[in-house]
């Protein structure tokens, strides 16, 4: 393939690309690889000067979609010039002062303000043309509709939802696959819905960063003289800082640091020149103005080996590919596996086995594969069901292929709700994987979950089976012996309620003050008195406590257990504090056990050293891990079990 013929093959990918992330609100390809393509494109199109007319270095964003009134902007919206390279945004600023502020990810609004009042709102669209959602943006949780400022102001913000709000929301979707993927994608479909109610219910908040137009009176010669109008004017500005080439890179890792426990999505920075008519006077190219630029976080980047590909069902049937990995460490933590998400990004990826890969974290949350760089392309696609063994169907929805199991009595909802009631965070049980709960429910051994702790019935047979014997039996019924002592709210957990997750069952019992009577018998007006649940969650939980099966279920449980008070700790003398807990432990069972304690007496455990880190707990201080090497480089105290519980557990 030639150069030219590559290039339109790449436009055509990204094209397709941007199409589904902006108009459909569906990702078919990762932002590393869009960047990886892209930055590609840019290559080809320098060395051959022959650029397409739809190609995205030229245009911006896709088409807006017609079902809203458009409207073309006063002056176009062009995207940033971008960087992952710290020095270049520092050499970028050519000794100038500039400002430094998140890139928030969610949706870009234009706001204009007539005698004092919002007249209208016009989301981004393509950059030129945009829609126009006057009626939903009035419903912005924390937008004004009346302003000191009497002049028109047209000025440019991001809606967002933040990730507690979009986990409420989530919480609230019984389906599990209709559940919403991403902050974003959440907010772009608030935004531009028809009925003003649904955007309402949203929590769509407005962070304005630039001031567009204004009368006289309100011109401000600086970025930062704008930010503290907008402000005066009751608008949340995006948060921002003053810097220098000087200090700017210690401001990144001030970013950095934050963006760990950050509420508000963003996926970067911006750096704009501080005086208005220097950036201007710059002008611009294309597609990119010069008077900003964009930062986006380097990835951490590890190569290993694709060691298989194993296939997820859902209890909606649809069957989800997870690589597995050689384990490799990536942002603080050690990950053997990534979800593919579906046919089409596993096909794109030509996946084989024993493939060398590279991975990273999405925004250093989310485990993805980067690229396949041996792409032996030899994953064949299950045509059974890895459950039931019944066929297996490839379905295109929005151009993206999924596999699901067309099997209605499939048994996948059945070993996942089995599975769920032995893992970690409800009844704790060791041995009981999903392999073997599988088979003792092939072989009739677990019908119910009570027949768990009747396994001894079938030790026998269960000491035959291949892969066990008198030791594995043993471990297996201690383990299942030592699960009969446990807490009402990993009970409730256990259970598998729609949308009852261990820290719901956790705000429910403690709320109830561990009274099973109570519980079982709550209103949804009782539940709904309780921060966190909605009617939707308080509807499906009375319902599965009136039922009169699962009533008799729980009654039967209650007969096998012994149950602790998870009352919190009368102490909170953690209150305020964070921790890391990392590596092995000697005085706690599981890191989930010390993380309770710390919670019950008001601590917070998180998964990164930050510089409101507490203290790291490592019994292996000398060791070379990231998080060890982090908590140095902050000098955030590194203490073993045995020193945290002298200090903090007295």
């Amino acid at each position: 393939m030639n150069k030219q013929e590559r290039i339109k093959e790449l436009v055509a990918l990204l094209q397709e690309a941007s199409k589904a992330y902006y108009a459909q609100d569906e990702e078919i390809m990762s932002n590393y690889e869009y960047d990886r393509l892209y930055d590609e494109l840019v290559q080809l199109e320098e060395e051959t000067g022959f650029i397409m007319a739809n190609s995205p270095t030229v245009q911006v964003g896709y088409e807006a979609v017609d079902e809203l009134p458009k409207e073309r902007h006063e002056s176009p919206m062009l995207s940033l010039g971008k960087t992952k390279s710290r020095e270049e945004l520092q050499g970028w600023l050519n000794g100038m002062k500039g400002i430094l502020s998140w890139k928030l990810d969610g949706l870009t609004i234009v706001l204009t303000y007539k005698e004092g009042q919002l007249f209208k709102a016009v989301t981004r669209g393509n950059g030129e043309i945009g829609e126009v959602i006057t009626n939903n943006a009035r419903t912005f949780k924390n937008l004004p509709m009346q302003i000191s400022y009497k002049g028109e102001l047209t000025l440019r913000g991001e809606a967002v939802i933040s990730y507690s709000d979009f986990d409420k929301i989530n919480r609230e979707i019984p389906d599990e696959e209709q559940k919403y993927k991403n902050p974003r994608n959440l907010c772009s479909g608030s935004v531009r819905q028809f009925n003003n109610e649904i955007t309402a219910k949203r929590n769509v908040c407005f962070y304005a960063f630039q001031l567009v137009k204004a009368g006289e009176d309100a011109t401000h010669a600086t970025v930062s003289g704008q930010m503290d109008f907008m402000k005066e004017q009751g608008f949340a500005v995006v948060e921002h800082y003053a810097v220098t080439p000087e200090d700017i890179l210690d401001r990144i890792s001030f970013f950095e640091e934050k963006i760990q426990e950050y509420d508000i999505p963003s996926d970067g920075l911006v750096l704009t020149f501080d005086n208005i008519a220097y950036g201007r006077s710059l002008g611009r190219t294309a597609k990119f103005p010069r008077h900003s630029i964009a930062f986006k976080w380097a990835d951490e980047i590890r190569e290993t080996i694709l060691k298989g590909i194993e296939w997820s069902a859902s209890r909606t049937g649809l069957i989800n590919p997870v690589a597995i990995f050689e384990p490799v460490e990536l942002e603080g933590t050690t990950v053997s596996r990534a979800s593919v998400h579906n046919i089409s990004i596993l096909k794109g990826l030509k996946l084989g086995i024993g493939d060398k890969i590279t991975v990273y974290k999405a925004n250093m949350i989310i485990p993805q594969i980067a690229d396949n760089l041996t792409c032996s392309d030899n994953v064949e696609i299950p045509c059974v069901c890895p459950v039931c063994g019944g066929a297996t169907r490839i379905n295109r929805i929005n151009e993206v292929q999924s596999l699901y199991c067309t099997n209605e009595a499939c048994a996948a909802k059945k070993i996942k709700a089995f599975t769920l009631f032995v893992s970690r965070d409800a009844m704790n049980m060791d041995g009981l994987s999903e392999a073997t709960l599988e088979k003792f429910i092939e072989r009739g051994f677990i019908r119910e979950f009570t027949d768990i702790y009747h396994l001894d019935r079938y030790k026998d047979e269960i000491v035959a089976m291949e892969g066990f014997g008198e030791k594995s039996y043993t471990n297996l019924t201690d383990s299942i012996n030592e699960s009969r002592k446990t807490t009402l709210h990993r009970l409730i957990y256990a259970l598998g309620i729609a949308n009852i997750g261990v820290a719901t069952a956790k705000i429910i019992c403690r709320y109830f003050e561990d009274n099973m009577d109570r519980i079982q018998n709550a209103t949804v007006e009782e539940l709904g008195e309780i921060e966190g649940i909605g009617e939707v969650i308080a509807g499906a939980f009375t319902e599965y406590m009136q039922d009169e099966g699962n009533r008799s279920r729980i009654e039967e449980l209650l007969q096998e257990l012994e149950i602790e008070s998870s009352a919190v700790s009368e102490s909170q003398d953690l209150a305020g504090l964070s921790f890391v807990v990392t590596g092995s432990l000697n005085h706690f069972e599981n890191r989930g056990l010390l993380k309770e304690i710390i919670e019950n007496r008001g601590g917070k455990v998180t998964g990164s050293v930050t510089g409101k880190t507490t203290c790291l707990i490592n019994n292996d201080n000398t060791s070379g891990s990231s998080k060890n090497k982090k908590a140095k480089e902050l000098e955030i105290p590194i203490l073993t079990e045995d020193e945290f519980m002298e200090k903090y557990l007295k």
